[in-house]
């Protein structure tokens, strides 16, 4: 399996393969389940690059880490995923 920091830099410099939709989905333990959101509304935290921040829809700011990532989808098709430990 490729690991997602390898699959992100693809996105961020191969402009033919970032010119899709990317939607990543994250395991949000107070949801209990993996929650979507577009690659495009998420950024790298500054002061950690394990980390990465988005704003949800209620407008509160997340800091969640990378390796809680366990979907990548590319124009609705899955092309990464991580199965959960255990």
């Amino acid at each position: 399996m490729q690991p997602i920091d390898e699959l992100l830099a693809r996105i961020r410099w191969d402009a033919d393969f970032a010119r899709s939709r990317f939607v990543i989905g994250y395991w949000d333990r107070v949801a209990g389940k993996v929650l979507h959101v577009d690659l495009r509304s998420i950024a790298r935290d500054a002061e950690n690059p394990s980390f990465f921040d988005l704003v949800d829809e209620d407008g509160l700011s997340h800091s969640i880490p990378f390796h809680r990532i366990r979907e990548v989808w590319r124009d609705g098709t899955l092309i990464w995923q991580r199965h959960p430990e255990g």
